[in-house]
């Protein structure tokens, strides 16, 4: 990783001046709300707001966050530290994704260079190996028809119908140029993990990746409250043989991770930072393996809350808010196992995202059975906090 980047040399990086909503697994409690302040995480779990769900549809979050009293659990280095799933134990607290009722939803297809490749995994029909001589063939012809393009606009549907005539049109093109985005449902409620945790891959596959993203944090009414990082683990191969197979190349166990923390909007905070965003990602492999990139949100070909709107509205409402991941650039193309393969990952793979107004997002990449099981729903959070007496 780039050490002359002071953020990056902490192992638990604290944004400056930021107000943060967590969640701690509390050894024979269960799962807290929690704030970090001066980095120290306190409790401040309560019958108003025993989830974070409660937290994010208050009319101030930011301001209950920054004036609520709490227990000190501990430093966050200690809680960050036993949060590494491969040496946890299980008599500390450890930090968890930091959502609980918010459904789990993300878009698709949002920048231009996710278009392409998604188009090559379609002709590819998920094979990696022809994906190199297709992305050479197409890549360049499609790239060069959708610049800077509004999705929706006259100008998106001249290059449809340019498109059409050449043989290049593609679903994906339709939710990436067209008036209405890809919005689907991520991750079951209460599945994601959180920093440190293993996430999982599925064994039969051969091409796949992280997609490192800006998640947004909605409350019901449609606003915007927060924003945190995420990793929507994709199958590319699976996907690629069929639109069809999206539930399968995206939900899986263990295979949407959120964190390390909501970060609430304020002045130190809002949407037009958020759209100036910058997310490094960094793969280091057991193998020796290393791939650093960067994805600007500026780049992004529709705006955010043009997003959320898409997601909630009128015609879908989600009573406990959503959190929305927002699509990525990223979608990595350097040899890995041999020329012309592409970018796979490798069980062992520790995966970095972060951004340093959002801190970092740690996690190692396993297959799906051989991560923790996803075994506390929302039936289990009820009973948990009505035995506690907090509802």
């Amino acid at each position: 990783m780039n050490q002359n980047h002071e953020f990056r040399k902490l192992n638990f990086p604290i944004p400056e001046d930021s107000i943060l909503l967590a969640r701690v697994e509390k050894p024979d409690v269960g799962p807290s709300v929690c704030t970090i302040r001066n980095g120290r995480v306190f409790d401040i779990t309560s019958a108003d707001t025993p989830t974070t769900r409660d937290v994010c549809e208050l009319d101030d979050p930011a301001g209950y966050l920054r004036a609520a009293s709490g227990d000190l659990l501990g430093s966050v280095e200690a809680i960050a530290s036993n949060s590494f799933e491969e040496h946890r134990r299980a008599e500390h607290p450890w930090f968890l994704a930091p959502c609980d009722l918010q459904v789990i939803k993300a878009c698709g297809v949002t920048f231009a260079g996710s278009m392409i490749e998604r188009i090559i995994e379609e002709r590819a029909a998920g094979n990696p190996e022809l994906a190199q001589e297709i992305r050479k063939r197409i890549g360049t012809r499609v790239g060069a028809q959708l610049i800077d393009i509004e999705p929706g606009s006259p100008r998106a549907e001249a290059a449809k119908q340019a498109l059409i005539e050449e043989n290049l049109w593609s679903q994906y093109l339709e939710v990436g140029i067209g008036p209405y985005a890809e919005v689907f449902t991520k991750a079951p409620v209460l599945s994601s993990v959180g920093s440190g945790a293993r996430i999982g891959i599925h064994p039969d596959s051969q091409w796949n990746n992280p997609e490192p993203e800006l998640v947004l944090v909605v409350n019901s009414c449609g606003t915007t409250v927060g924003a945190t990082l995420g990793n929507d683990v994709n199958l590319r191969d699976f996907e690629g043989r069929s639109a069809l197979l999206l539930s399968k190349a995206k939900d899986n166990n263990a295979s949407c991770a959120i964190g390390p923390f909501i970060r609430m909007l304020d002045d130190n905070l809002t949407l037009d930072t958020l759209r100036k965003l910058t997310i490094h990602t960094t793969i280091v492999g057991d193998d020796g393996f290393l791939l650093e990139e960067e994805s600007r949100m500026a780049e992004i070909s529709r705006d955010p809350d043009d997003l959320v709107r898409q997601a909630l509205n009128e015609n879908h409402a989600y009573p406990d808010g959503m959190l929305l991941f927002c699509g990525t650039p990223f979608a990595p193309t350097k040899d890995r196992d041999a020329p012309g393969a592409g970018f796979t990952h490798h069980v062992g793979d520790t995966v970095f995202i972060e951004a340093k107004e959002l801190g970092r997002l740690r996690n190692t990449v396993a297959h799906c059975a051989d991560c923790s099981r996803w075994n506390f729903s929302a039936s289990h959070l009820m009973r948990n906090l009505a035995s506690r007496g907090l509802i």
